[in-house]
């Protein structure tokens, strides 16, 4: 009898296919960086690594409309009119049309979907997944990135073939609104985001008061965190929301989605997080997966637009996290994998794990910090009068 893995990684070259310009923000060569990085950790073994399928129209179709599956395989031939493309979110400056975005998309959900196989069917007790993680596809359009939203259809996915109740946790510091949205009025799917304000950054949505509807009023939980939050902030927010939801909800499954835009340097957003952020991010997941769910946790990819000093770091620490290679780490990068790709980055690449004193002095910082914390009494308003019951 075979043993069971404790965690795989999910991954191929062919997934950089996702790819809209030379000039886009969104760059999944984040990929390639941080699978490398952890084979020169040699952390990662070749029984452990896992290729992507390719997902069917069919599970594509388990969150979008039909007509907009079929959009993008126009687009991505080349044979969509530029108004009907509009109407669907492609071709826009966030989303442009590319050759074989339907494949390059499809791979990217059947990736996720291949996680969720292993963990759902036994093989595994946890897997990573980097290159999902879109969660601004909504059913009939594109937006912010986005294509088709592998989270969704994974959830969805995993409610008809496993009967599982699903906690979706997204860290990244834009709201996760085409996963929330799908699910709004669902009480077999609880979501939970964290995320920057949506007054100051896209997609302008995650307000406290968006908790869901009908059956599912009160399974839907945002805590929009002010802009420049450093860590001592977001890691309590964190910790408490995800301890609190996850007793709350008593999911079969975790499903995290581990964006790494929170961070100081990331060009896109504006908080203060360092990588000690994203080194916690993956413990207490960890953690609650083995305390109420068996261990099921799967993780994916998300935002994170710093690809050379920020997002390696950040999701390496997932996968070290996932195996309890963490405490083994050695505090300098490995020479090896700088000498590789130092010509080619376009920042200087980081030398240690640890981030030293990059987030300059935030005069507001108790007034964020006491702010943040409202906030998050409000979004678990709600919860703490059910628990109380």
């Amino acid at each position: 009898m075979k043993m069971k893995n404790d965690s795989v990684f999910v991954f191929s070259n062919e997934q950089l296919s996702y790819r809209f310009n030379d000039d886009h923000p969104f760059n999944h060569l984040r990929l390639q960086l941080t699978y490398d990085l952890l084979n020169e950790l040699q952390v990662i073994k070749g029984d452990q690594i896992l290729p992507p399928r390719m997902a069917t129209d069919e599970e594509i179709a388990l969150i979008h409309d039909e007509a907009f599956i079929e959009a993008v395989k126009s687009a991505g031939k080349g044979q969509l009119n530029e108004t009907v493309a509009a109407n669907y979110g492609l071709g826009t400056d966030d989303t442009p049309i590319f050759p074989h975005m339907h494949e390059a998309a499809s791979l990217l959900v059947g990736g996720t979907l291949t996680a969720v196989d292993e963990v759902m069917e036994g093989r595994s007790n946890h897997a990573l997944h980097l290159g999902g993680g879109l969660h601004h596809g909504f059913k009939g359009k594109a937006s912010g990135f986005c294509i088709y939203n592998d989270s969704s259809i994974a959830i969805e996915y995993m409610k008809k073939k496993y009967g599982a109740r699903v906690l979706y946790v997204d860290t990244d510091a834009h709201h996760g609104d085409g996963v929330q949205w799908a699910f709004y009025d669902d009480p077999d799917v609880c979501t939970l985001s964290i995320h920057e304000t949506g007054r100051y950054l896209f997609p302008g949505t995650g307000q406290v008061h968006e908790k869901g509807s009908g059956k599912g009023y009160g399974f839907s939980i945002n805590v929009p965190v002010d802009a420049f939050t450093e860590d001592e902030s977001f890691i309590d927010i964190y910790k408490n929301a995800f301890r609190e939801v996850t007793a709350f909800f008593k999911p079969d499954v975790i499903l995290t989605q581990n964006g790494a835009d929170a961070h100081h340097f990331d060009p896109l957003t504006h908080l203060c997080s360092t990588i000690k952020t994203f080194k916690e991010i993956p413990k207490l997941a960890h953690e609650l997966a083995h305390e109420y769910c068996d261990g099921r946790w799967i993780a994916v990819g998300g935002g994170g637009y710093d690809i050379w000093r920020v997002v390696p770091r950040a999701w390496s620490y997932i996968w070290l996290t996932m195996t309890g290679q963490i405490d083994s780490l050695q505090q300098e990068i490995p020479e090896s994998w700088i000498r590789k790709w130092a010509k080619q980055a376009e920042a200087e690449l980081p030398l240690l794990w640890e981030d030293y004193h990059i987030v300059p002095t935030i005069p507001r910082k108790q007034e964020i910090t006491e702010k943040n914390y409202k906030t998050l009494e409000k979004a678990l308003y709600h919860i703490r009068n059910e628990m109380k019951r």
